[in-house]
């Protein structure tokens, strides 16, 4: 389905067809769509990362594009992804098959675009595969945006990071020795990504994790509903001085500071 704004493409892995979306000159930056699919503030939040100087590779993971979002539609998509075997939703200790193709579409999008390497950001259900695409040596920009997976109420499951041990590793030495950051947003009160993943980052990750947590508890100055999620697209305030627009103000600079050295 065609997406305003964007060029429509196919990514083929293993002989599969993903619908992939391109937009914007520059460094690429690979965005993750959140639950339900790309709906309207998905895509603008990835045309704010296109004119900021990047070439944005969206693929279409699930859900219908363009289509808006609706607490009816986000449960319809939620239910089916979590039954898809690539998306592995309730493993704590594993990426998933879906980081094989998101990692070979960082390598065609890095030979695509050139430059120092690639940027890779997941939203919600997609947030941990940006750290799971970190072991990539072209991904230089890796922003978990209020990850959520695993899916559980465990104490395992709340503090999971959605990667192998293998792969944390890879991800830990490329922070040791090649002075990767990994940077990470949520709001204080948000279930579905809860504190203890932020927790668990800074300790594997040390300084090589930078975390940002937007006050969301009752009453906060910046009214925001006890209920926010999503950083960057539904719950962003695009007001200079909004703590969230100065979170999409800060990824902006991650990827220029990263990519375009």
């Amino acid at each position: 389905m065609a997406l305003p704004g964007f060029e429509e493409e196919s990514f083929n892995y293993l002989g599969q067809e993903w619908p992939l979306y391109v937009k914007g000159a520059g460094p690429a930056v690979v965005i993750m769509h959140e639950v339900p699919g790309i709906y309207p503030e998905v895509a603008e939040f990835a045309k704010k990362v296109a004119e900021a100087g990047f070439t944005v590779f969206m693929p279409s993971l699930f859900g219908t594009p363009g289509k808006p979002f609706s607490a009816t539609y986000a449960a319809t998509q939620i239910a089916r992804a979590c039954i898809r075997r690539e998306f592995a939703a309730f493993e704590a200790n594993s990426s998933g098959p879906i980081a094989d193709m998101l990692r070979s579409l960082c390598r065609h999008a890095h030979e695509r675009c050139g430059g120092p390497g690639v940027g890779a950001l997941g939203m919600c259900f997609t947030g941990n595969f940006a750290l799971a695409l970190a072991v990539e040596p072209c991904v230089l920009a890796p922003v978990l945006s209020q990850p959520s997976l695993p899916i559980g109420a465990t104490a395992e499951a709340r503090a999971g990071l959605h990667v192998s041990p293998a792969e944390l590793e890879t991800v830990k030495i490329r922070v040791q020795q090649e002075d990767l950051k990994v940077l990470g947003l949520r709001f204080t009160h948000d279930m579905m990504c809860p504190k203890a993943k932020f927790e668990r980052l800074h300790e594997e990750l040390g300084e090589g994790f930078q975390g940002i947590e937007i006050n969301s508890e009752p009453f906060n100055p910046h009214g925001l509903p006890l209920s926010a999620h999503s950083v960057l697209t539904r719950h962003l305030v695009d007001r200079e001085g909004h703590p969230t627009r100065q979170a999409l103000d800060t990824v902006l600079a991650f990827f220029r500071e990263r990519l375009k050295a």
